[in-house]
C-alpha cells in the first residue's frame, strides 16, 4: 500500500512539526494514519509522528481522545521515547475524558513511579498536575502516588541510583506546586517537602526551601 502523503512528508529532513500539527487539526482523518504508522514504523521518523500527535493532543484533545486506548497500549512500548510520549498524551486527553477511561488505567499509569526508570517516573509525575486539574476528584489518589517517589528505586546503567531518585523528587515538588491548593492532605505533602531540605542534590533542596517558604506558613 502506498504511503500516505503525510507520512512521506514527515519523513523528510527538517519537517516542520508545528505545520503538521496544524494540518492534522484541520484534517483529523490523518490522525489514525499517524497512529498506525507510529505503531509499526521502525525508523526514527516515528518520533516525528509521536510529536505531532502529542502536540495536537495539547491543542485539541477531543480530536485525539477517540484513540485513547491506542496510547494506553503504547505505555507498554519497548521504545522509551514512545512510552514517554504516550504518558504525556494521555495526561492531555484527561481534560476531555467524560467516559472516565483514565480511571480504569490509573494503577497502570502510575505504577512506574516506584521504579526502575527515573525518566519514565519523571514524565508521569510531571504530567500529573494536568490530570489533577482536570479531575479534582482524583487529587488524593494522585498525591499518594507521587509521594511514593521518596522510596522509589531507580537504576542507572543497571545499578541502583539514589541520585536518580533525588531528580524525581525534584519533579514531584514542581508538580505539587501546580495543584497544591486543591490537595486535602497538605500536611503530608509539606512533611515530604520538608524532608527534602536536607536532600543531597542542591537544586532539590532549594526547590524545597522555596516551596516551604510559600506554603508552610
Amino acid at each position: 500500500m502506498a504511503k500516505s502523503d503525510i507520512l512521506e512528508q514527515l519523513g523528510q529532513k527538517g519537517a516542520d512539526i508545528p505545520a503538521f500539527v496544524e494540518r492534522v487539526i484541520k484534517k483529523p482523518k490523518e490522525i489514525p494514519v499517524l497512529i498506525e504508522a507510529l505503531k509499526v514504523e521502525k525508523r526514527a521518523v516515528k518520533f516525528s509522528y509521536e510529536k505531532v500527535l502529542r502536540l495536537a493532543s495539547e491543542r485539541q484533545p477531543e480530536l485525539i481522545y477517540p484513540y485513547f486506548e491506542e496510547f494506553v497500549d503504547l505505555l507498554d512500548s519497548d521504545n522509551s521515547i514512545i512510552k514517554w510520549g504516550a504518558i504525556m498524551t494521555i495526561a492531555n486527553l484527561v481534560s476531555v475524558d467524560e467516559q472516565k477511561k483514565f480511571e480504569t488505567i490509573f494503577k497502570k499509569y502510575y505504577a512506574p513511579i516506584s521504579g526502575h526508570m527515573m525518566i519514565t517516573a519523571a514524565n508521569i509525575i510531571g504530567s500529573s498536575f494536568k490530570i489533577a486539574l482536570a479531575k479534582p476528584e482524583l487529587t488524593g489518589r494522585i498525591t499518594r502516588e507521587i509521594l511514593k517517589v521518596e522510596k522509589a528505586k531507580y537504576e542507572r546503567h543497571g545499578e541502583p541510583s539514589p541520585e536518580c531518585r533525588n531528580v524525581a523528587i525534584g519533579h514531584a515538588i514542581d508538580s505539587f506546586e501546580k495543584f497544591f491548593e486543591q490537595i486535602d492532605d497538605k500536611k503530608a505533602v509539606i512533611a515530604f517537602v520538608k524532608r527534602q531540605l536536607k536532600n543531597t542534590r542542591k537544586p532539590v533542596a532549594k526547590k524545597a526551601e522555596r516551596f516551604i517558604r510559600k506554603h508552610a506558613n
